[in-house]
């Protein structure tokens, strides 16, 4: 059928028509409400405004000869100009307010609107860190209440509630970990870090000033216990480990994992980033965990993506209670709440590394967090993790025929399936499957992570999602990866119906263009 004759093109013809070809040009670059939006500097200029504003009287430099000698070129637009490129640069984001949104490890899930409307209430949202405490005994009381279901959740005794975001709990768990063995005499110089944890345990434990040494994975995707235990000694200061881990499978070995580092004399770090697949489920505390951070912004749904906000708490065991840092929240006898801080430190925590920021908490976080515990209850938590772990089993079983799913027949995933380009014709890799995915509609997965599995692709669903926005998204994914499999050579072009074509991503990362000049200027440059 042409679409010259026959007007809508079917979902096929999509697929294989070239977008450049004169069938699907028109006149302004635009697909109907989705706009070829130009740069504000294309579209305003500098000679011109939106608003008529009087001349500036004259008067003397008060600069020291630092006056602007030339105009600052920023775009005059009118407001209408303004408000309209911002809102059709709007239309082009992705969210998950939008459609599902599969990033692995990522946990993108859907907010309850009931947590924003908590965290926007007077006392929460208008609150300032230096006032009086007697001013903010709701606000106290709140992250008082969320420390408490933290360490429930967790079956740990004591929680940091001041780190900002998962790897600032990671380091504020290793700094705990670094001040319980000074404490001791016994300052060491090594941490064990498997192949399958986040890669940003590698990266805080070489911030922390430590040696950074891998375990391998086994077979099954878990870590190496025999690897482990053969590399532990008086050097070991211990290990981070990520459970469930980033291949999306629980280590079964976590218990016996933490008896052979403790017998060693070193401690133990989880990455909590994947608490999702067992909140309410499994304990930490009860696998001999010493430290692990909990990323408020994923398991307990407050708004992630785009670099924040986040909030990362870390649970200590009783051996890294007294190291843990200040301030932290504490009730009194007549039900009073303040902060413990450094003045008062010798009453408390003595031991205590210090702070971690000048200011306590994100309060924004630590509401929405509390919200949304609440709203669940414990019964309702336990439902999150198994219906997570549902989900991504249900995606894993329904493309292992299509995608190679490396660690399939060690038994099911936790919250995430894991596949590989490994099958895929022609040159085709896992990008290009991650731009054509693009075109059906969707945010691409995590790619090319973990890297024990090469061309990786990390699927999260996530509980909140229903069966049949996943079968839509399963529908799209087997699409595209079967044109993968039979070399499709389009998707090596794709996208080709989003805002804006591939990008020379090495390109960006090498030459990074980061202000605006006019394109002669960059001829200039250039020659």
């Amino acid at each position: 059928m042409s679409m010259l004759t026959e007007g809508r093109p079917t979902k096929q013809e999509e697929n294989i028509i070239a977008p450049d070809s004169g069938a699907l040009k028109t006149h302004t670059g635009n697909r109907a409400l989705m706009v070829d939006e130009p740069l504000i500097f294309e579209t305003g200029s500098p000679d011109r405004s939106g608003v008529d504003l009087p001349a500036a009287p004259a008067a003397e430099s008060r600069l020291g000869g630092l006056d602007r000698d030339e105009p600052i070129s920023i775009p005059g637009l009118s407001e209408a100009e303004a408000v309209r490129h911002y809102t059709r640069l709007s239309r082009q984001n992705y969210a998950i307010d939008v459609g599902l949104f599969p990033l692995g490890s990522c946990t993108m899930k859907h907010n309850p609107r009931l947590n924003e409307k908590m965290a926007r209430l007077k006392g929460f949202s208008d609150i300032h860190p230096l006032q009086p405490v007697d001013s903010v005994q709701g606000a106290l009381e709140t992250i008082y209440q969320l420390a408490e279901w933290l360490k429930t959740l967790t079956g740990m005794p004591a929680v940091a509630m001041s780190p900002k975001a998962g790897a600032h709990g990671e380091l504020c768990g290793i700094l705990a970990i670094r001040s319980a063995l000074e404490a001791r005499g016994d300052a060491r110089e090594v941490i064990l870090v498997p192949e399958s944890a986040h890669g940003t345990n590698p990266a805080t434990a070489a911030f922390a000033g430590y040696k950074v040494e891998d375990i391998p994975a086994n077979a099954d995707g878990r870590v190496d216990l025999d690897a482990l235990k053969a590399r532990l000694g008086p050097d070991v200061a211990g290990v981070m480990i990520t459970n469930p881990n980033t291949c999306g499978l629980f280590e079964p070995d976590m218990k016996a994992i933490s008896d052979a580092v403790h017998a060693a004399g070193g401690l133990v770090y989880c990455d909590g980033a994947n608490f999702n697949a067992i909140v309410g489920r499994v304990r930490p505390g009860d696998l001999g965990i010493d430290a692990m951070h909990i990323n408020l912004h994923k398991t307990f749904s407050t708004p992630h993506g785009g670099g924040g906000p986040g909030s990362g708490p870390v649970v200590f065991s009783e051996a890294l209670e007294p190291f843990a840092p200040l301030p932290f929240v504490e009730k009194t006898e007549d039900g009073h709440f303040h902060l413990v801080e450094e003045e008062t430190a010798e009453d408390h925590h003595e031991s205590s590394f210090g702070r971690m920021v000048a200011f306590h908490g994100q309060m924004g976080m630590f509401t929405r967090a509390l919200t949304y515990m609440l709203s669940h209850g414990a019964d309702g938590l336990k439902q999150v993790a198994e219906d997570a772990v549902l989900n991504a089993n249900y995606v894993l079983r329904s493309m292992e025929d299509v995608l190679e799913a490396p660690f399939a027949k060690s038994g099911p995933c936790m919250h995430e399936a894991l596949f590989s380009d490994n099958g895929f014709a022609n040159g085709l890799t896992t990008l290009d499957l991650a731009k054509g995915l693009i075109d059906e509609g969707y945010h691409p997965m995590t790619m090319y992570f973990p890297l024990v599995v090469h061309g990786a692709m990390l699927v999260e669903p996530t509980e909140t999602e229903s069966k049949a926005a996943i079968d839509q998204f399963i529908g799209a994914l087997r699409s595209v990866a079967e044109r993968a499999k039979a070399g499709d050579e389009l998707l090596k072009s794709a996208p080709h119906f989003a805002p804006r074509r591939r990008l020379d991503e090495t390109q960006a990362a090498r030459k990074p263009i980061l202000v605006w000049k006019e394109p002669e200027e960059y001829a200039e440059a250039a020659e």
